[in-house]
C-alpha cells in the first residue's frame, strides 16, 4: 500500500505533467471559490470557512491519497449532512455551531482511521447503484430546499426538509418574496445551467459570480435587500483540536457514521471513475487514512466534514491535470487569492450562492439514470424512488440508514432466494446447462444433477433443502442419484452445513443417493470437519461432471 502514497508520486514526479498540472491548478481554484463558499453556506457556517478547509485538505489528500487526480474537501452532501446533525444540537448559537462542526469532523476522522487499520474497504459496495441513484436525488432536493430563503428573501426555519418547505409556504404568504432577491438567485442558477454544459472547460461559477457582485455594486442592490458575504480573512481561524465534550462526542456519534460512510462511498466511487480511465488502481483501505487525514486536517482548522467533488475532479482532467500537484497548486492559490482578492470575493451576494446551490443539486438529480433503471427493471427504479423518499420523509441523516439498510435488504433477498436449476446435457452444446434454458436438453434417466447459485448460510438454508427436494420429487423417471454441483457454492456456515446434511439425511429416506460434483477446497473442509463429508463418503464427491456420471452409470450398471 505505501508504494501508492501521493508523496511518492509527488517524489517521482514527471516533469512533462508540469503544464497540464499548473493549467489545472488555476482552473480548478476559479471554480472552488465560489463554489466552497456556497457549500459552507449549506453547512451552517461563515463562507471563508469553505476557503479555509479546501486549502488543507487539498495538500493532505496529495500526500496521501491513492488517486492521481480526486479533488477532496468541502462537497454538498458532507455539508447538508453537517448542518443536519448540528442544527437541533446548536439551538442558533454560532459559536457553538463552529466547534460542533469541527468535532464531528474530527469524530469522521476516527471512524475513518480505524476503519483503514481494520482493513474494512467492503464499506465502499454497501450502497448499491439504484440507492445511490436515489439518495443523491433526494439530497438534491434537500440542498434546494436549504437555499429558499437565500434566494427568496423569505424567512425559513426548520432541521428537516418537510419543516423547511412548511416554513417557507407559510412566510412567504405573510412577508412576501423579494422580486431583486429572487431575479438575482434564479439568474445565477440559470445562467449556470445554460453556460456551463457549452463552456464545459471555463469556470463558469467564478464568472458568473463576479457578473453577480458587478450588478450588485453597479445598481445599489443592496439598498434592496441584496445581502453579500463580507469578511473572507482569515483573521478569525481556530487552529487547533475542538473541544471535546463527553456530552458532545455521545450527541454527534451516530450523525458521524452517517457522514463517514456517505464521504468515504463518494471518495471510492469517483477516485475508481476517473482511475478506470487511466488504468490505475485506487486502494480501499488506503482511501480510508486519506479521508481520516483530510477530515482531521479541516477539524484542526475550525472546519466541518468533507469528502470529494466529482464536479472539481472533472474540471481537473479536462483542463489538463494529471497528478495530485494541481491539486497543491489549487491550495496555495487559494490562499492567494483570499489574501490579495479579499475585497473582490467579499462582494459576492449570498442569492448568488443559493444560485450556485440549486445549479449543483439540479446535476445531482440524474433524470437518465431514473430512465435506465426502470427499463432495466422496474424493481431498481422502485429501489431508488425508496431511496429518495427516505432521505425526504427521515431526513438525510436517517436516510443514509434508510439506504444501507434497503441495499443490505436487496442483497440478502437475492442470495436468500438465489437461482437454482436442474442441469442436463442440450443437444449440439457442450456442457451441462439449466433444463429451464434448453427444454429439450438430454438427462440421464435416474440421475438429478442440480446446482444452487449462492453460498450456503443461515438465509437461503429452508430454501436450499427445499428446491433440492422439490427436484429429487420432481423427477421423472424416479431419481436414483442426486448430483449436487456445488460450483456455485463458494461459501456455508454451519446452518448451510446442516442443509446439506438435512438433504443427505432425505435423500437417505427416499432411496436416493447424493453425490457431491465440483466442491470448492474450502467447502470441503468444511463439510469434513462437520462429519457431513464422512456422512457422504468420499466415493461419493467427484472432481467433474463427467466423472460423477460415470461412477453413476457404472453403479447403475451393478445394481
Amino acid at each position: 500500500m505505501t508504494g501508492h502514497l501521493g508523496i511518492r508520486r509527488l517524489l517521482h514526479y514527471d516533469r512533462r505533467d508540469l503544464r497540464g498540472d499548473l493549467v489545472g491548478g488555476v482552473t480548478v481554484t476559479a471554480y472552488l471559490i465560489p463554489q466552497v463558499m456556497a457549500y459552507s453556506t449549506i453547512a451552517g457556517l461563515p463562507p471563508q470557512a469553505g476557503l479555509v478547509v479546501i486549502a488543507v485538505t487539498l495538500v493532505i489528500y496529495a500526500l496521501i491519497g491513492s488517486s492521481r487526480l480526486l479533488s477532496v474537501g468541502p462537497e454538498s452532501t458532507t455539508a447538508l449532512m453537517t448542518a443536519a446533525a448540528l442544527a437541533p444540537i446548536a439551538l442558533g448559537d454560532p459559536t457553538r455551531y463552529a466547534a460542533l462542526a469541527a468535532l464531528l469532523a474530527l469524530i469522521v476522522a476516527v471512524y475513518a482511521f480505524l476503519a483503514g487499520a481494520l482493513r474494512l474497504g467492503f464499506i465502499g459496495d454497501l450502497l448499491s447503484k439504484p440507492v445511490l441513484v436515489g439518495y443523491m436525488a433526494g439530497v438534491a432536493v434537500i440542498m434546494i430546499g436549504s437555499q429558499l430563503g437565500k434566494v427568496t428573501g423569505v424567512d425559513t426555519a426548520g432541521d428537516t426538509f418537510l419543516a423547511t418547505v412548511s416554513s417557507f409556504a407559510t412566510n412567504v404568504v405573510r412577508e412576501g418574496l423579494s422580486i431583486p432577491t429572487v431575479v438575482l438567485g434564479v439568474s445565477v442558477a440559470a445562467l449556470l445551467l445554460v453556460l456551463s454544459p457549452r463552456f464545459p472547460r471555463l469556470p463558469m461559477p467564478l464568472f458568473v459570480m463576479l457578473l453577480a457582485a458587478g450588478v450588485t455594486w453597479a445598481f445599489g442592490l443592496s439598498a434592496y435587500g441584496i445581502h453579500t458575504v463580507g469578511d473572507v480573512s482569515f483573521a478569525g481561524v481556530h487552529v487547533g483540536l475542538p473541544s471535546m465534550d463527553p456530552g458532545d462526542l455521545k450527541l454527534l456519534a451516530l450523525p458521524a457514521v452517517g457522514i463517514f460512510v456517505v464521504g468515504y462511498t463518494d471518495n471510492l466511487l469517483t477516485a475508481r471513475a476517473f482511475a478506470s480511465r487511466r488504468g490505475d488502481r485506487v486502494h480501499n483501505n488506503l482511501e480510508f487514512v486519506a479521508l481520516g487525514g483530510a477530515n482531521a486536517g479541516a477539524a484542526l482548522v475550525g472546519g466541518f466534514p468533507v469528502s470529494s467533488s466529482a464536479s472539481r475532479t472533472v474540471i481537473a482532467e479536462g483542463s489538463g491535470a494529471r497528478s495530485q500537484l494541481y491539486s497543491i497548486v489549487a491550495s496555495g492559490l487559494t490562499i492567494a487569492s483570499v489574501l490579495l482578492l479579499a475585497p473582490v470575493i467579499s462582494a459576492f451576494p449570498t442569492a448568488a450562492l443559493g444560485g450556485l446551490v440549486i445549479y449543483a443539486a439540479v446535476r445531482l438529480i440524474d433524470i437518465a439514470e431514473f430512465r435506465r433503471l426502470w427499463r432495466f427493471r422496474h424493481r431498481e427504479f422502485l429501489i431508488a424512488a425508496s431511496a429518495t423518499a427516505g432521505v425526504l420523509l427521515f431526513d438525510i441523516l436517517y436516510g443514509v440508514l434508510v439506504a444501507v439498510a434497503i441495499s443490505v435488504v436487496v442483497l440478502l433477498t437475492r442470495v436468500a432466494r438465489p437461482h437454482a436449476a436442474v442441469l442436463a446435457q442440450p443437444p449440439n452444446v457442450a456442457g451441462w446447462h439449466d433444463v429451464d434454458d434448453y427444454p429439450g436438453a438430454r438427462q440421464v434417466p435416474g440421475l438429478v444433477v442440480f446446482r444452487y447459485d449462492s453460498p450456503l448460510f443461515f438465509a437461503n438454508a429452508d430454501d436450499f433443502v427445499g428446491k433440492c427436494l422439490a427436484a429429487v420429487d420432481a423427477a421423472q423417471p424416479p431419481a436414483r442419484w442426486f448430483l449436487l454441483n456445488m460450483e456455485g457454492n463458494t461459501e456455508v456456515d454451519i446452518t448451510g452445513a446442516d442443509a446439506v446434511e438435512e438433504v443427505r439425511r432425505l435423500c437417505d429416506a427416499r432411496g436416493v443417493v447424493l453425490a457431491l460434483v465440483r466442491v470448492k477446497s474450502e467447502v470441503l473442509e468444511l463439510l469434513r470437519a462437520e462429519g457431513v463429508g464422512e456422512r457422504i463418503g468420499a466415493d461419493r464427491i467427484f472432481p467433474t461432471l463427467p466423472v460423477a456420471v460415470d461412477a453413476f452409470e457404472d453403479w447403475d450398471r451393478g445394481r
